[in-house]
């Protein structure tokens, strides 16, 4: 085996994934069998600038660079030599969000993330005007705000993309994405030739772009768009000014073919097998999204719903939260300072494992307790901004097991809101795959999460390395996949034979979880008064 994945990198028959993720960039190397020779990873955070959440591209540049650097580390120490080639390499990133540029390529305005709300009348004229839900978070919304408040960068705008489409843009000089990252910039259709923008909807947009536009300036979208790849399709060559990019030292060397650029969501659904009608997964990170792949169109437009595809062009339902596990981080940080206050400092993960399996133990209705995990503002309920809160109602004990449980239901009620509608729509899963930092404690985050959407939940070893796997696999998909389609490609030379754990709900801890949302629900307006009442 030792002698086989050295030649294998020596030969260059590997593939390199590389995810932007929102609290973590990582980069994943796999063989042939897709097995995985070698990791790297960096940390970085966004930053509130000016009211809007960014982050800087000398961070971009920064994390993939280390990233990039690890893995030809960790392939001279575990393999024993030099990472000089590679044969397939696919790029992965946060979706949504707006990144204009100029005639050279570069930033007009600092990267606006997927996590600004900003587009509120952009939102409400699209969608109005579209027939169709277009999300604050979508390119489309953040351009056509642009132009609505006649920003000074528009008549220097040749390109809008997404981040992963900006960084395969800079590694291989083509303006293009990966059809499922397309699919939260503007609503795609089928075309004669595959998917494609919604033509009809394109010229709508466009209207009603013309119609906005400061004198003088000119936008024609079909020329600001990235076009529009599938999975399988090559999207162009590692040039050698991106491979200097990725490794400044040299070694690494130009010509691998690289995969239309896809967005997170894409990724976890392939590094999920998620990718089939009746299929869905959820990722929990600093956002919590969960993705149902549909078996035919939904009858009506809902907001709280995305409308998307997978990394194949197959139609999609998304429900986005933008706040996710952050403010569990924050309340296992709290902790973790009480432990090294009283002398018992611990790790990480002692804490986190320790807080979570004390929720097994908690009042399944969540005992009184409501939390609010609401850092930004949050579509789905309406909130511009958000405030976390934690109340309770007098009389219930306040207990450990029970706040925490009170914690991790916060975490996916918002999903569960969107959820709800999903189902009401009579979109039937047969299980949910989770995949995230909250579900490495074995069996709680899992079981609270199917007690929330009442759908048996698996976890396993084939998500474990993430969405950099999965832009991994994308790209030796795009390099062999031999004319199979990607569902197939997966289940027969990728997932087949991986470790799965699935946990069905429990009928208590379901009945436990709705009396907690009722309740959820009906306090929002404390929510938003908090917001309301202090200020910025």
């Amino acid at each position: 085996m030792a002698t086989e994945a050295r030649e294998a990198i020596t030969e260059g028959r590997t593939a390199l994934g590389i995810e932007l993720g929102s609290t973590r960039i990582k980069a994943v190397l796999v063989g042939p069998d897709h097995e995985v020779l070698a990791t790297g990873g960096s940390s970085w955070e966004n930053q509130l600038v000016d009211k809007r959440w960014t982050y800087s591209v000398d961070d971009v540049w920064a994390g993939v660079q280390n990233c990039v650097a690890e893995v030809a580390a960790d392939v001279r120490e575990r393999h024993g030599v030099p990472l000089e080639q590679i044969g397939a390499l696919g790029v992965s990133a946060m979706m949504h969000g707006y990144l204009a540029l100029d005639a050279d390529g570069e930033l007009l305005v600092p990267f606006r993330t997927w996590r600004n709300t900003s587009t509120g009348q952009a939102v409400e004229r699209l969608s109005e005007a579209l027939d169709f839900n277009v999300p604050h978070r979508w390119s489309i919304a953040h351009l056509y705000q642009a132009v609505l408040d006649g920003e000074e960068h528009l008549d220097r705008l040749t390109a809008v993309t997404t981040l992963a489409g900006y960084v395969h843009r800079r590694l291989t000089g083509e303006h293009v994405l990966g059809v499922g990252d397309a699919s939260g910039v503007f609503p795609i259709e089928a075309g004669p030739d595959g998917p494609r923008y919604d033509a009809a909807r394109l010229e709508t947009t466009q209207r009603l772009v013309d119609e906005a536009l400061p004198d003088g300036v000119v936008l024609r979208l079909t020329e600001l768009l990235p076009r529009v790849a599938v999975a399988g399709e090559r999207a162009g060559e590692l040039t050698a000014d991106g491979a200097r990019l990725l490794d400044p030292s040299g070694t690494l060397q130009p010509g691998a073919l690289v995969c239309p650029p896809e967005g997170d969501a894409g990724t976890g659904m392939v590094a999920t097998g998620s990718v089939a009608p009746r299929t869905g997964n959820v990722s929990a990170g600093t956002s919590i999204f969960a993705m149902a792949v549909l078996e035919g169109p939904l009858a009506q437009v809902h907001p709280e719903l995305d409308l998307v595809t997978t990394p194949a062009g197959d139609p999609v339902a998304m429900v986005h939260c933008n706040n996710g596990a952050s403010e569990l981080d924050a309340w296992a940080g709290l902790f973790a300072q009480f432990a090294a206050a009283i002398g018992a400092p611990a790790d990480d993960a002692t804490v986190f494992g320790a807080l979570f399996r004390a929720s097994l133990d908690g009042a399944p209705d969540g005992g009184g307790m409501l939390a609010y995990n609401y850092l930004s503002g949050e579509p789905i309920t309406e909130l511009d901004e958000g405030r976390p809160l934690f109340l309770r109602v007098p009389g219930n004990p306040l207990d450990l097991a029970t706040f925490m449980r009170t914690q991790l239901y916060s975490a996916f009620a918002t999903l569960k809101i969107g959820m709800d509608v999903l189902a009401g729509e009579g979109v039937r899963l047969d299980g949910m795959f989770a995949h995230g930092g909250m579900f490495k404690t074995q069996g709680v985050a899992q079981r609270h999460l199917a007690a929330a959407i009442a759908t048996p939940v698996s976890v396993g070893d084939i998500a474990s390395e993430g969405g950099a796997w999965g832009a991994a696999v994308l790209a030796a998909f795009a390099a062999g996949g031999g004319g199979q389609s990607l569902t197939d490609y997966l289940a027969d030379r990728v997932l087949a034979g991986a470790r799965i754990d699935t946990v069905e709900p429990d009928p208590d801890d379901v009945a436990g979880f709705d009396a907690f949302l009722q309740r959820y629900v009906a306090a929002l307006p404390v929510q938003r008064a908090a917001v309301a009442s202090t200020g910025h």
